[in-house]
């Protein structure tokens, strides 16, 4: 599958430069604002929240991408598991999900694109969200994702602009998938290591999400296409705070390492870097940087909780680790 993309999964999105270009136009216009409008696309967040009255909000978000593996079931588990990760960074419950199927039905069998959609409705009914509908074309590319609607309280959702300084840091799944699907594509990952990472992408965030409210989390976001560095720039600006991440607390991949120092790396990820370069004080080699900045396909939660919280938080969340603070300023410092 994946020699029919340009680029794997979430690697094949915009860069945070090309798309903040993009943005420009539709921040501040009349069509995103509203007054029961809780979180839009002022603060670059996961998802949409909406307040519908009653105490009750809808938690809204999109999300496809281009193949990230060669089985056709996975790449649609993963495609679901992916959009699902955007309402469980908001504390939400999905409720609902419309598909997207972008075909090249002279190039790629009926019987292929079958298998994705199975994946992904295997995924979104373990998630107990109903898919109620979709749309579909015929496309030179194949593309697939979901479009998910959840439910959340009015006053107790989780954006990425609530961080304060003082709060803990914590990833909740390893980085180094953008390096290992980026392998898988170029036929030099080992299979045990594809086998690691489809299992990890796979996962459902519901854990991870379920636990902001228990934490008293502060903030939110899940950690996809502008890697973790990316996604921690965007929490940081909106929050008004700065970071600082230890190296040796984040969790990798074993094997991840060298497969970059092999050469392998996705071309979203190096946009992704260029972006990010001067807004990062670091202490640590360009090859580290470049493990931060990967491109995450269905990546973990990151998540600002104060620290009287964050025990209960890492118990609650198998996998999950601190990796670093919240400050005051500006910025994000890496240390080793």
């Amino acid at each position: 599958m994946t020699e029919y993309s340009h680029g794997a999964g979430c690697a094949c999105k915009l860069g945070p430069d090309d798309l903040a270009r993009v943005m420009g136009t539709v921040i501040g216009h009349a069509a995103s604002s509203h007054p029961d409008l809780l979180v839009g696309t002022a603060t670059s967040d996961d998802a949409g929240v909406y307040d519908i009255g009653d105490g009750r909000a809808l938690v809204q978000t999109v999300d496809i991408f281009t193949p990230v593996v060669d089985s056709p079931a996975d790449w649609g588990r993963i495609a679901a598991a992916n959009a699902l990760s955007d309402v469980y960074a908001m504390g939400g419950v999905p409720l609902t999900a419309l598909q997207y199927l972008a075909w090249p039905r002279d190039k790629l069998d009926l019987d292929l694109a079958a298998d994705v959609v199975s994946g992904g409705m295997e995924v979104m009914a373990r998630a107990g969200c109903t898919v109620v509908g979709g749309h579909s074309i015929d496309s030179p590319e194949p593309t697939y994702g979901f479009a998910v609607t959840g439910m959340v309280g009015s006053d107790s959702y989780f954006p990425n602009s609530g961080a304060e300084p003082g709060d803990t840091l914590i990833l909740t799944k390893p980085l180094g998938i953008g390096i290992i699907t980026t392998a898988i594509k170029r036929g030099k990952c080992p299979p045990d290591l594809a086998t690691k990472a489809i299992e990890s992408m796979t996962t459902l965030n519901d854990v991870a999400g379920n636990a902001l409210a228990r934490s008293s989390a502060h903030a939110a976001t899940d950690v996809t296409g502008f890697g973790l560095l990316g996604h921690l720039r965007e929490m940081c600006l909106a929050s008004g705070v700065s970071a600082t991440i230890a190296l040796h607390r984040v969790p990798i991949f074993d094997g991840v390492r060298e497969l970059l120092e092999d050469g392998i790396w996705a071309g979203g990820s190096a946009r992704n870097l260029k972006s990010i370069l001067e807004f990062v004080e670091s202490e640590v080699d360009e090859d580290d940087l470049k493990l931060l900045a990967d491109a995450q396909t269905s990546g973990g939660l990151l998540v600002a909780v104060p620290p009287e919280s964050t025990g209960e938080y890492v118990l609650s969340v198998p996998g999950s680790a601190l990796i670093g603070r919240v400050d005051s300023g500006t910025g994000i410092t890496v240390t080793a």
